[in-house]
């Protein structure tokens, strides 16, 4: 028995995508016109298409149209890799955009985490990150406001872990990852562009530099079509 039209013309479909017959960031022909050239309806064509969505093969941009998706940026969770270097590795220019930062009274648990006085202040920041002006995730990042006294705030926000390494010397050791997958909130898909109840992959990383003490607690929301996480053994 045969595979279902709607696989077929995926299987067409996807296939014109690996041999490059369309580049990443290019506008596949309308749905109308594919249902023609496949001579089935636009429903079964529609099938075809969402499946390559689902697959983060395809994106749809809301007016604009059916595109193939740009490859997701992969995480090989092996050690601590900062987002900008993730993102040059992607081929990406990475970016970001700062919600909110400020020095405060720290939780619980990141006291509990980053083994901090009762009395010590954190620097928390909130930023959205992007590759190539695409929103990849969103983070909520807290280090101790002892370790980054003498940083300014654009060292900080630009890319934390190279500061780290050229102003201080300082080089991070490893980390431990728990992760977990959630929808987004109106507030997370807003700043994200994608839709409320979308699929996000949360991950909270604690980092520690190479002599062992902690430096950084990161909740982070990532697009589930746009990012993976790739475990090694």
């Amino acid at each position: 028995m045969g595979s279902p039209v709607y696989i077929q013309i995926h299987n067409q479909l996807r296939e014109n995508i690996e041999n490059g017959h369309w580049k990443v960031g290019q506008k596949i022909p309308a749905e109308r016109e594919l249902a023609a050239e496949f001579g089935v309806s636009r429903m079964t064509l529609r099938q075809a298409i969402q499946t390559l969505v689902d697959e983060g093969v395809l994106e749809r941009r809301v007016g604009s149209g059916t595109f193939v998706a740009s490859r997701k940026v992969q995480d090989k969770m092996a050690g601590v890799t900062s987002f900008t270097e993730l993102m040059i590795a992607a081929g990406k220019k990475p970016s970001s955009k700062t919600i909110s930062y400020h020095l405060t009274t720290p939780s619980q648990s990141e006291i509990e985490r980053l083994k901090l006085e009762p009395d010590e202040r954190v620097l928390r920041m909130e930023r959205i990150r992007y590759g190539n002006e695409i929103p990849i995730c969103y983070e909520v990042a807290t280090v101790p406001a002892k370790l980054v006294e003498n940083f300014s705030k654009t060292e900080i926000t630009s890319s934390f872990y190279r500061t780290l390494e050229k102003k201080a010397n300082l080089y991070p050791g490893h980390a431990v990852q728990w992760v977990s997958a959630i929808s987004a909130t109106e507030k997370i898909a807003e700043y994200l562009r994608i839709r409320r109840g979308d699929a996000l992959l949360h991950l909270i990383q604690l980092s520690y530099l190479q002599d062992g003490r902690p430096f950084e607690y990161v909740h982070t929301q990532y697009v589930g079509s746009r990012f993976e996480f790739v475990l090694e053994k």
